[in-house]
């Protein structure tokens, strides 16, 4: 575990509500936008040339990318289990995506957890992390929460909950809007690790307002831009986002791995792929 995890979970204090709501409304919003013959005819284009991030070994290669900056380690599938609290005033942090209880999608996961499996260990916990629901307060969640999560995370049901959920959440969202916008796998993955960082929302460092910002210097393919040119200006942007916090002032996840496949103009994020993260290397065959 890097001592900058807290920093992939960290989002303005004004931000503690839930992201759920917003990032799944964004998902609505880019799978049904209408931006014109030409934008539709560009994302058509990006899409059919290459697979997109949501192809199963694109979408395997998204989780141990965002897995190697979050957790230091490419096996993803370990973090089912993974929960503490990281000290970034959001409560506990846990799961493949970083659920916090402090800001509702983990009580989001818990409940769809019981909806789908009555009776479960976590289910107890359900009043507890509805009141602590924007607070970093353990109330009635100690002793035993961490212990109940991990033996919940054995459970395939509760695994494939937390799969579902960052997919709503954060994947889907994601590659909706890349697509939307004309890009390929390494354009729809800049915007994936972008939401699962920053959240979405109003503040000037969600995501919504990270591409408003790129959008400002540079045009998508949908809008008739340069895509190469346009990932340069989110990057950017992104970069200028974690700047504006110290949890987040090292960038490396965008300057030595996504930089890195953009300068090698690898926007379908082929494999062989190789990084670097906090200064350790990473290689994908």
């Amino acid at each position: 575990m890097h001592e900058d995890r807290a920093a992939d979970r960290e989002t303005p204090a004004s931000a503690l509500l839930s992201r759920r709501t917003v990032v799944a409304a964004l998902g609505i919003v880019a799978s049904s936008a209408l931006i014109g013959t030409r934008g539709v005819a560009a994302a058509t284009t990006a899409s059919a040339a290459a697979p997109g991030l949501d192809d199963p070994a694109k979408k395997e290669i998204a989780m141990k990318l965002v897995s190697s900056a979050e957790n230091s380690s490419l096996d993803w599938k370990a973090q089912y289990k993974y929960i503490e609290d990281i000290d970034d005033g959001r409560g506990y942090t846990a799961g493949i995506i970083g659920f916090c209880s402090g800001t509702g999608d983990m009580l989001d996961l818990v409940q769809l957890y019981a909806d789908r499996k009555p009776g479960n260990v976590l289910a107890p916990y359900l009043p507890a992390l509805r009141s602590v629901d924007g607070t970093d307060s353990h109330d009635g969640l100690d002793p035993n929460y961490p212990r109940d999560w991990r033996k919940a995370a054995q459970d395939s049901a509760f695994q494939q909950a937390q799969n579902d959920e960052r997919d709503r959440v954060y994947f889907d969202p994601a590659v909706a809007q890349g697509k939307t916008d004309g890009l390929r796998a390494l354009g729809q993955f800049a915007y994936y690790d972008a939401i699962v960082m920053h959240g979405d929302g109003d503040d000037p460092t969600s995501f919504r307002n990270i591409r408003k910002r790129a959008l400002r210097s540079a045009k998508p393919p949908a809008q008739g831009g340069d895509e190469t040119t346009y990932l340069s200006a989110f990057l950017d942007a992104r970069v200028w986002a974690m700047k504006q916090e110290e949890a987040h002032s090292d960038t490396t996840r965008v300057d030595t791995e996504q930089r890195v496949f953009l300068r090698k103009g690898n926007l379908d994020l082929n494999t062989p792929l190789d990084w670097k993260v906090y200064g350790d290397s990473y290689h994908i065959g």
